[in-house]
């Protein structure tokens, strides 16, 4: 009886090399050899922005995954943060941010022109309208609401002063992507990442092109359930002096109640005043 010589097994197939997931502290490597930045403070940063609603108690170890310090330089921001009153630990191991950390914020907000002269327009239209408006600016690829007056709960979200939304699935950020200067757009589009949260979310780059050549021909930006199912929003630009789209102001709505019809004839107009109104304390 003859016998068959067993085939050697194939090869097993190359690995695939595993790129990390980018963390915060990732994002500080291109500052590396720079003699004039100073990265303990920017890892201090870093450590107070991981702290959100989601997460507002963490240990050391919890917030060196997080944020991609080690725990040596997280225990030391902590440190720090909690000499200087800003941060602290009940337990002794979670920790929290404090409220003496308002301050920063208040220090903004009473600083900054726009968004001073912004919120007295928004209560004044929110008492007369009963419905919710907000001022923000973009910053990367979120807008940051820097104004808001609140009549009731239109999103699952609970959106305050400093809140980030994403720009591209957004009235607010629509219109300011829309007015960005060439350059700035190219390359927003090129490294936005066009994630759908309802099935009406645009995640398409031409067909979010097109909808941003709509704002600029019509001048305001109407987005109907992109980013939260119910929610509906309409934004306008808030022009400097220069000319130059500097902020936006909107209206948002539950949709259900709020008709596209009825926001661009009964609101639109009042946007726009507002706008200008807010433009002129820019000159």
């Amino acid at each position: 009886m003859s016998i068959t010589p067993r085939q050697p097994l194939p090869p097993p197939p190359p690995l695939t090399p595993v790129t990390p997931k980018p963390t915060p502290a990732s994002s500080l490597d291109i500052y590396t050899g720079d003699p004039n930045f100073m990265t303990s403070l920017a890892r201090g940063l870093i450590v107070i922005q991981a702290f959100t609603q989601q997460s507002p108690q963490m240990t050391i170890s919890q917030l060196s995954v997080k944020t991609g310090l080690s725990r040596a330089a997280v225990r030391r921001c902590l440190y720090t943060l909690t000499k200087l009153g800003f941060a602290g630990a009940e337990d002794g191991s979670r920790y929290s941010l404090r409220p003496r950390m308002l301050t920063l914020s208040h220090t903004y907000t009473t600083s900054n022109t726009l968004s001073t002269a912004a919120q007295p327009i928004l209560e004044r239209m929110s008492a007369t309208l009963r419905e919710s408006f907000s001022v923000a600016t973009l910053d990367g690829e979120d807008i940051v609401y820097i104004a808001r007056t609140q009549v009731s709960r239109v999103m699952a979200v609970d959106l305050h002063i400093g809140s980030r939304l994403p720009a591209y699935c957004t009235s607010m950020g629509r219109v300011l992507l829309a007015y960005l200067p060439t350059e700035q757009l190219e390359n927003y589009l090129a490294k936005v990442v066009l994630t759908p949260h309802t099935t009406r979310t645009i995640t398409s780059i031409e067909k979010l092109r097109l909808a941003l050549r709509n704002v600029r021909r019509s001048g305001y930006a109407l987005v109907d359930q992109e980013y939260e199912v119910g929610l509906r929003s309409l934004a306008v630009p808030v022009y400097a002096a220069s000319g130059r789209v500097v902020a936006t102001l909107n209206l948002s709505g539950n949709a259900p109640r709020l008709s596209v019809i009825e926001m661009q004839s009964r609101y639109l107009t009042h946007l726009r005043n507002a706008a200008n109104e807010l433009g002129v304390f820019l000159n």
